[in-house]
């Protein structure tokens, strides 16, 4: 199914593929668990679930702002969708002015990862609109609206283990390989997880927990309100698996995309006849690798065991049908080989947290600092000012003891297009870090964090924010639904 996304602010093409029908799951009975003692592995003060960006961002500024952290991994190393997903891509990290919005702990990673490890413009380009450079970066992902961004694809093992490097350097406790199952709650209050491993069943105990697993897992099981529609018409719902392809000449396949959209077209059209899920690829850090983001595919969920495994299957499918369609027709593509599938499937919404502020479309227009900004996300389109993120976006509406941030934070469904992008997480998880911090170092919930304070740890950590935010601020005790 070809389908042309439209929002307010802007006009993208992709191809959306439904889901395959498939027979519902028969009814095969339950069986009781027995109960058991379960021995408790480690107590800190703030645990961190989940060591994608949002949760390395909040490992690392935890850690940075003195408190004792555990950061639990189910995969074997960090980054997420930005480095298992082969999101490699990162969204931009400047405004419409060319001004770096996404700093802190996002700036810290750009400005330690080798240069031959990143690609992108030049920050003297930032914010050009010169018509050649415009053109040139938008055949590499790095110009919108006719406006250059640094928008930069960076290398996914460079980037694990940079992102390892720093939480260790700052003396998180690490833990690979375990897969956090259920929160531990007590009198409305989470007190840490029960986690599985090739251990077995263990316990973490921690003052505050922090949920970055992506989907709202722990908060959902702990009994906190969330929403899950979407927007129907719109990609940021569909869920693929991303995949390399090395031997490749970008230059050559861009000439050809850019220099002959007649033929560039009768491709594409051949290939979706020929191939029925079908994705063009996208430039990497390297002109000899290749990016292909994976078909989009609507209709699963994210939630579902078996619907994760159909993605999976026929996104591997795509990606050989993709090799041998693009080494017979796509200059550039004649030597090119199967080099990664993505070891973290790439998806891009579950549920979303209640919280008692939101990110909200009636926000965009006036571009205000909220009182409570902790972080600032570069808007949709030029016609609209730069989006404060607020605090309350993280707090549960009920919930004690927990912080969310990454892509489930609080938000509507159109704000979730852009706040559940590479950038966003980070400055989400270093805002849920520090709050943390604060609140396991000051005895207190996460909801009484002293706002003021909260902003001068994260300003003090690179973090850009808007004069105007921080003027009496408080946590709301409710907010608009963020429905």
């Amino acid at each position: 199914m070809k389908t042309v996304v439209r929002t307010d602010e802007r006009i993208l093409t992709s191809d959306i593929f439904d889901r395959d029908s498939r027979t519902k799951r028969p009814d095969h009975g339950s069986w009781a668990e027995p109960g058991k003692d379960i021995p408790v592995y480690h107590r800190c003060g703030v645990l961190v679930v989940g060591g994608g960006p949002s949760g390395t961002a909040a490992a690392a500024a935890a850690a940075r702002a003195g408190a004792d952290v555990a950061l639990l991994e189910r995969y074997n190393h960090l980054g997420g969708l930005s480095t298992g997903g082969l999101v490699i891509w990162i969204d931009r990290m400047t405004d419409w002015e060319g001004q770096l919005v996404i700093r802190g702990f996002a700036e810290e990673l750009f400005d330690r990862l080798p240069a031959d490890a990143i690609a992108g413009p030049v920050r003297e380009d930032w914010g050009s609109q010169d018509a050649a450079k415009a053109a040139h970066w938008s055949q590499r992902t790095a110009a919108y609206h006719g406006v250059v961004t640094w928008s930069p694809t960076v290398d996914p093992e460079r980037l694990k283990l940079l992102s390892q490097e720093i939480v260790l350097e700052r003396k998180v406790k690490l833990i690979y390989h375990s897969w956090a199952a259920i929160p531990i709650v007590q009198d409305g209050v989470v007190k840490g997880v029960v986690f599985e491993s090739k251990e077995g069943r263990m316990a973490i105990m921690a003052d505050v927990v922090v949920d970055a697993t992506g989907d709202g897992d722990l908060f959902a099981r702990a009994g906190a309100a969330y929403v899950n529609d979407i927007e129907e018409a719109d990609v940021h719902h569909c869920m693929n698996t991303s995949w390399l392809f090395g031997g490749v000449d970008m230059n050559r396949w861009i000439d050809f995309k850019a220099g002959q959209p007649e033929a560039f077209s009768a491709f594409m059209a051949q290939g979706r006849a020929q191939l029925g899920l079908f994705e063009r690829p996208f430039v990497s850090w390297r002109n000899d690798v290749a990016l292909f983001m994976g078909p989009r595919q609507s209709g699963y969920s994210a939630l579902d065991v078996d619907d994760l495994t159909a993605v999976e299957v026929r996104s591997h499918r795509a990606m050989a049908a993709h090799l041998d369609y693009f080494r017979a027709h796509a200059p550039g593509f004649e030597d090119a080989f199967l080099m990664l599938s993505a070891p973290q499937i790439g998806v891009r919404h579950a549920r979303r947290l209640t919280g008692v502020g939101a990110v909200l479309r009636s926000q965009w227009p006036d571009g205000v600092a909220l009182s409570d900004e902790i972080g600032v996300t570069p808007a949709v389109s030029p016609k609209f000012p730069n989006i404060s993120i607020p605090y309350g976006a993280l707090v549960p509406q009920q919930l004690d003891g927990l912080l969310a941030c990454g892509r489930h934070i609080s938000c509507d469904r159109n704000s979730h297009g852009f706040m559940r992008e590479i950038p966003q997480c980070w400055i989400t998880g270093q805002a849920a870090g520090v709050a943390a911090a604060l609140a396991s170092q000051g005895g207190i919930q996460p909801r009484a964090v002293d706002v003021a304070a909260l902003q001068a740890a994260l300003l003090a950590q690179g973090v850009y924010l808007r004069p105007g935010a921080g003027q009496g601020a408080q946590v709301p005790v409710a907010a608009e639904a963020s429905a």
